[in-house]
């Protein structure tokens, strides 16, 4: 069961899902949805229960001449609303919007030259100069300007290398706006893969730039704020990002005793439920927990070391929270054509614990939102968890 989703007509965007679990009727049904003349990009967010690489070269084949790249997902964020089992995407076509996708092979090794290598390829391909104090005058060069592009990433999701490969790519980025998701797998934690140059890779990324005359905007909002529980992590493998002590004792323990719980009940809804922040200066930015191991220990979706002050957060009302971000949208923008998210997995859980994924769906289809439920968030230089994050794109006036 398939259905296609066109925009408003004067918008060069196709969006689309698939729930067929045949990968030849799945890439047929994807490819009546999304095929448009002068396409330049389909992204794509996938299933893992569907994500090999027959499926993936079926889909070059078809979208043949056009990059097609993406993840896979903790669940998709559709034309439908959330659903799990699916392959959702959009296409983006020319002369709306031009792109330039491209794979980092290995990011455990991705250096800041590599960075500075790749941004200054893909900005060469938009016919941009790339940003940044060496270059004065850069927004003035022909093509497009700097205020016209953005940027997306789409990473592994527990190769545990956010940190370092957004870092690297938003130091030459400058003022270009990066968003970004890490690729999950329905909480299985075995395999999170990245799709792009006809496969599915892990230990991988994909960077892509749009740069388009379109209105668009980015955003981030989460709907938690910080109480007074403060616990101080005492013990710590960072390259692991493995908490094994918190106030001096063991981290599972002293985490449930904050929260009044018991260690057997460190579930996933208990750490959505219960998420923990850092301050940034005068932000908090979530930490948020993954599971709890055997030995007592905690592993975290984010980078974590010793000597960081956590604080217990309190979750807030997720779907006024949401109502506030897209009004904030359409303000900018006016009513958005399409919202690309990239949506926490554990605020999923927090949505279907509370038996509110029929109205968060109904906010997502309102404002034609394609996604997914990620294992991380990226923004600029920062990697985080439990937000709602993304672009928004609206009609020309």
């Amino acid at each position: 069961m398939t259905a296609s989703f066109a925009p408003h007509p004067a918008t060069k965007l196709r969006r689309a899902v698939t729930e067929a679990a045949d990968t030849g009727q799945a890439v047929t049904e994807l490819h009546a949805g999304l095929n448009q003349d002068d396409a330049s990009l389909v992204l794509l967010f996938v299933s893992p229960r569907l994500a090999f690489d027959p499926l993936a070269g079926e889909l070059a084949m078809r979208f043949a001449g056009t990059p097609v790249v993406g993840c896979t997902t903790a669940g998709e964020i559709t034309p439908r609303g959330y659903l799990r089992g699916s392959i959702t995407g959009v296409s983006f076509a020319a002369p709306d919007f031009r792109t330039v996708a491209r794979r980092i092979p290995d990011i455990r090794s991705f250096s800041v030259a590599d960075g500075r290598s790749l941004v200054r390829d893909c900005l060469r391909q938009l016919n941009l100069n790339a940003p940044g104090r060496d270059t004065p005058g850069w927004r003035d060069t022909p093509g497009w300007p700097a205020g016209q592009v953005f940027a997306m990433l789409f990473i592994d999701g527990l190769a545990a290398c956010e940190e370092s490969v957004v870092s690297a790519i938003h130091r030459e980025l400058d003022v270009i706006p990066l968003v970004g998701g890490s690729a999950g797998d329905d909480l299985d934690f075995r395999a999170t893969k990245i799709l792009a140059d006809g496969g599915f890779h892990r230990d991988s990324a994909v960077l892509v730039l749009v740069a388009t005359d379109l209105p668009f905007c980015r955003f981030k909002t989460d709907h938690f704020t910080s109480s007074h529980s403060k616990m101080v992590v005492t013990g710590a493998d960072p390259a692991q990002r493995v908490v094994t002590e918190i106030n001096a004792e063991p981290a599972a323990e002293e985490y449930a005793r904050l929260i009044g719980r018991s260690v057997d009940e460190l579930t996933p809804e208990t750490f959505a439920a219960y998420p923990v922040v850092v301050r940034v200066g005068d932000t908090p930015y979530a930490r948020s927990i993954q599971k709890a191991n055997a030995d007592g220990s905690l592993t975290f979706y984010c980078a974590i070391d010793q000597g960081i002050v956590l604080t217990v957060a309190r979750d807030l009302d997720i779907v006024a929270d949401l109502r506030r971000l897209f009004g904030d949208i359409r303000d900018r923008i006016g009513p958005p054509e399409l919202v690309v998210g990239y949506d926490c997995i554990l605020r999923g859980l927090e949505v279907r614990q509370k038996g509110l994924e029929q109205e968060v769906s109904r906010l997502m289809i309102e404002n034609n939102v394609v996604g997914f439920s990620t294992y991380g968030e990226q923004y600029d230089a920062m990697h985080f968890n439990q937000t709602f994050t993304g672009v928004a794109i609206g009609r020309r006036a």
